[in-house]
């Protein structure tokens, strides 16, 4: 079962790794993608948020795998969104 803690911390850690994504975006928008490498970290970091949400969702309660997918929602809305802006 994981534990509320553990919970809060992915879920935390994956509004800042939005937070880094949405500036990457906007940056990658403006520019065309001048500085690459630094949005390429970005959706490196919202892969590793999407599999820490898979983790916890399997070990999660009712409420918490709720408050995960929900997230993992916003992480894949901001991966897709990434990807689409890279073409």
């Amino acid at each position: 079962m994981a534990t509320r803690q553990s919970v809060e911390n992915c879920l935390q850690q994956c509004e800042e790794v939005l937070r880094i994504a949405s500036d990457e975006y906007t940056q990658g928008a403006k520019q065309e993608h001048y500085n690459n490498e630094s949005y390429l970290e970005a959706q490196g970091l919202l892969q590793t948020a999407a599999n820490e949400i898979e983790t916890l969702v399997a070990s999660g309660n009712l409420q918490q795998r709720e408050q995960l997918k929900l997230m993992r929602n916003q992480i894949q809305q901001m991966q897709h969104n990434m990807i689409v802006l890279n073409r």
